[in-house]
């Protein structure tokens, strides 16, 4: 958990969902509900943070997204009944990324 004096005093602050510490909004990754390249109903990262309805935030590495699916953050913090795939966002951030290793996501939800 982030110290009170490492939390910004400044700006909006949100909690990733991954490792679960306090961060400023700008060092976040907005995550949304919406659609794979398929069309079908997945985890979407939302970099500009302009899609409609309910997000959520996580520190854009591998460390806090594995967290993430996990402990399956992302259907509970988007209140979703039913777990979404969260490769998109994975594939997302192995864009982002070209030196991390791919990581497994056969149980992404």
């Amino acid at each position: 958990m982030a110290r009170q004096d490492e939390i910004p005093d400044h700006g909006p602050v949100r909690t990733c969902i991954g490792c679960r510490t306090r961060a400023a909004k700008r060092e976040l990754l907005r995550v949304t509900a919406g659609s794979d390249a398929n069309g079908q109903p997945a985890v979407v990262p939302d970099p500009t943070a302009t899609a409609p309805g309910r997000g959520a935030h996580l520190h854009p590495t591998g460390e806090c997204y594995d967290l993430a699916v996990r402990r399956k953050a992302f259907p509970r913090a988007l209140r979703l009944g039913t777990g979404l795939p969260a490769a998109p966002v994975g594939d997302y951030l192995d864009s982002m990324t070209v030196n991390d290793p791919p990581r497994n996501r056969s149980n992404s939800s």
